[in-house]
């Protein structure tokens, strides 16, 4: 199951390397997991990689299968990809309630439903044998902030991914052979063309950059600045060409990862600098212009945030997805925002109505904009621990976990 990288693509302006206990690997510090016997399982049991905490392996653990109530369903995981998140909660800049199943970005198959079934963000029925994705986050869709449009921020909210594994709801991470689709879930179904690998960020960055554009309105015409070359950034600039934008720059200081933009959609790709003065000297060399008119800034660094605000032309917007952790305070200049008339929103997460947008564009332009070369390598969920390895030291875009066979 293993695959070679294609390239060691490394992380630049958008990604950080984690740091903490696993801030580097080597294959005899972390241990194979056992491979299990399938045969010997019950078919209401399953496997999930466990986390117990930053610096430790992930162990190997059965969990009973719970029955499924009402608006709910049972999924069986094809495919999980280990998103930067997963990487720093392993290395304990990222805090984390353990015991915990990780893994958000996640395809899978339904096996069974209650009754009624869990509905799609459409109102169609799931039934068994639907290829689905589904929201990270888990609404009430009662409470005032989900009534309002933001059920990413429901006061009642739980993510996939993120929970404590106890109890019935004990399977709610990817790292593992099934998981419960629990009330309040917004699934959309995928169509069976997109590669699993290419359809498992679905529901973190190409979700998170549907967000980020909706909130930004139109985008055709506008020069829009990319600040950022992970998947977040390489999906916004294939999103960007997509929808119609005169000019994309991608600016990061990675040359693989610029590399990888141009075939992404950007029409430019900029090598990052902390001083403003020469970012803008770069910029124009590239562009013959280093004014924007919608600049997103998704690799979180603070420098780059101050100049997302300093790049913008009369009327621009800035939208600020990155910055997810703690970070120092940054500098802005008010007057410049008045007077030019600048928008800076922050976007955190996403609503099912950009779920939908996500897969609705992968269906799309899957086969337009190489996103299955950004999955370099896949792993069975029992070398997990060699996945994680390999996701830090070697800092390939994505890697993938695959269920037990």
């Amino acid at each position: 199951m293993h695959q070679p990288a294609r390239a060691q693509v490394g992380g630049g302006l958008a990604s950080a390397r984690p740091e903490g206990p696993y801030r580097s690997f080597t294959s005899s510090s972390i241990p194979m997991l056992p491979r299990t016997d399938r045969a010997l399982a019950s078919r209401q049991t399953c496997m999930a990689a466990v986390f117990h905490g930053a610096g430790q392996p992930l162990q190997l653990t059965q969990f009973e299968i719970p029955s499924v109530a009402a608006g709910e369903a049972i999924a069986r995981i094809e495919c999980c990809t280990l998103c930067g998140s997963d990487l720093h909660t392993v290395a304990g800049t990222r805090n984390e309630s353990v015991p915990s199943i990780l893994g958000h970005e996640i395809l899978g198959t339904i096996q069974d439903v209650g009754d009624p079934p869990l509905r799609d963000v459409q109102g169609h029925p799931l039934g068994p044998g639907d290829r689905v994705t589904w929201s990270t986050a888990i609404s009430c869709r009662q409470c005032d902030r989900c009534r309002s449009g933001l059920p990413q921020k429901c006061r009642e909210l739980a993510k996939y991914g993120h929970e404590v594994a106890e109890g019935r709801c004990a399977l709610s991470g990817g790292l593992a052979e099934y998981l419960l689709l629990r009330t309040g879930t917004m699934a959309v179904q995928v169509d069976p063309a997109i590669p699993d690998e290419v359809a498992c960020p679905a529901n973190c960055a190409t979700a998170t950059v549907a967000a980020a554009y909706r909130a930004a309105g139109e985008i055709a015409g506008r020069r829009v600045l990319i600040l950022g070359a992970g998947l977040l950034g390489l999906t916004a600039a294939a999103f960007a060409k997509s929808h119609g934008a005169s000019h994309t720059v991608v600016c990061d200081s990675n040359a693989d990862r610029l590399c990888l933009a141009t075939e992404f959609g950007a029409d430019c790709a900029v090598e990052w600098h902390a001083d403003l003065a020469e970012l803008r000297m770069r910029l124009t060399r590239a562009c013959e212009n280093a004014a924007f008119d919608l600049i997103v800034e998704l690799s979180g660094s603070p420098d780059a945030v101050e100049a997302a605000c300093e790049l913008g032309d009369i009327g621009a917007q800035v939208i600020l997805v990155g910055t997810v952790m703690k970070s120092r305070p940054v500098r802005l200049d008010p007057e410049r925002i008045v007077r030019n008339w600048l928008c800076v929103r922050g976007v955190h997460n996403y609503a099912p109505e950009d779920l939908l947008t996500a897969v609705e564009f992968l269906a799309r332009y899957h086969g337009r904009f190489p996103f299955a070369k950004v999955v370099e390598e896949s792993y069975l969920l029992s070398d997990v621990n060699q996945a994680i390895e390999s996701a830090v030291n070697n800092r390939p875009v994505r890697v993938a976990i695959r269920p037990l066979k």
